[in-house]
């Protein structure tokens, strides 16, 4: 979508644009509402900021929409088209690495009680397993700072990837 289009759409559709880049209502009137903005610059900025911080209730509500890491959302829906394009970096034909993703997932949901979140985009099989790994590491309260900025990342490149000039 043009920015001039997202700027000019009513408020229900500008808030459909930008849902399937976090599903946090706070966020998604936050930006829809601060309209018009004179350039996507300004908007990826303006999203950013209304994502810092999300409280720990909105990143629980987040989190469940993510799929795990490896495994790729068959739905038909733009989120579910962002995810796979976002986890093209894990091969699903490597066993190795989906199998120790696999593994890796069960263990940080165990730890953790949630899947395990990384901005996938931009990064191999092998960087998210060594961040999955060092993060196992982390406290509960670590992990929830990390998975906050993860979402905050998630979001704007999804708009990043939404908005053209």
């Amino acid at each position: 979508m043009k920015l001039a289009e997202f700027n000019s759409a009513d408020s229900a559709a500008a808030q459909a644009t930008l849902r399937p880049c976090i599903d946090i209502s706070r966020w998604v009137e936050a930006v829809a509402g601060a309209r018009p903005f004179a350039g996507r610059n300004e908007l990826l900025e303006f999203a950013a900021q209304a994502a810092t911080p999300f409280t720990p209730a909105e990143v629980e509500s987040a989190m469940a929409h993510h799929p795990r890491i490896g495994e790729r959302p068959t739905a038909a829906s733009t989120e579910a088209s962002m995810s796979r394009s976002e986890q093209a970096g894990v091969d699903p034909e490597d066993t190795a690495v989906t199998d120790a993703l696999a593994r890796g997932n069960r263990e940080y949901e165990e730890k953790f009680g949630r899947v395990f979140l990384i901005r996938a985009a931009g990064r191999s099989a092998q960087d998210i397993l060594a961040a999955l790994n060092q993060r196992l590491t982390n406290s509960p309260e670590e992990e929830d700072s990390i998975v906050a900025q993860q979402l905050r990342e998630i979001a704007v490149l999804r708009l990043e990837g939404l908005i053209s000039e």
